[in-house]
């Protein structure tokens, strides 16, 4: 019995110690913030200066519309300018009768060492959240389902 008791006494000392609380640091206890992005047919609403309402029934529509309308359309993109931390991008489908899905990643060389997030399976009127957490850096997100544009996301 002594024998047990000289084994477990490293162990309570450490249990008695405890492991550093997370309550003392937000960063450990926050809650991802939530980004709303809303796809429309070979768009994010949020990005461009308007809804432009294209009608879609597939993704070589959005490729056509998209060679058509896309240099005019680019010089009114919002860049994201975010925080590093950790986010959820809530994702809706509004409206494109195709699956759909969603693809966050560095932007150029910084695509190998910066995180990314994707996925598909994103039906008409569905919201599905992706959660990533964002060091500084440049972002691209696009939906390659939808044959969105890149849009642009800085993360100091």
């Amino acid at each position: 019995m002594r024998s047990l008791a000289l084994l477990l006494a490293p162990l309570l000392t450490l249990a008695a110690c405890g492991t550093p609380s997370t309550s003392n640091n937000p960063e450990a206890t926050a809650k991802p913030e939530v980004i709303e992005l809303t796809q429309t047919g070979c768009q994010f609403l949020e990005t461009e200066a308007k809804d432009y309402e294209f009608t879609t029934a597939k993704k070589a529509d959005c490729e056509a519309i998209n060679a058509e309308t896309l240099s005019d359309r680019q010089g009114d993109f919002e860049t994201l300018e975010l925080k590093a931390g950790s986010y959820v991008f809530r994702v809706t489908n509004k409206n494109v009768p195709y699956e759909l899905g969603f693809y966050l990643r560095g932007k150029g060389a910084a695509k190998v060492s910066l995180p990314k997030v994707s996925g598909g399976g994103l039906t008409e009127g569905e919201t599905q959240d992706y959660e990533i957490s964002l060091r500084p850096g440049k972002y691209l997100f696009s939906c390659p389902l939808n044959s969105t544009p890149d849009y642009e996301i800085v993360v100091n």
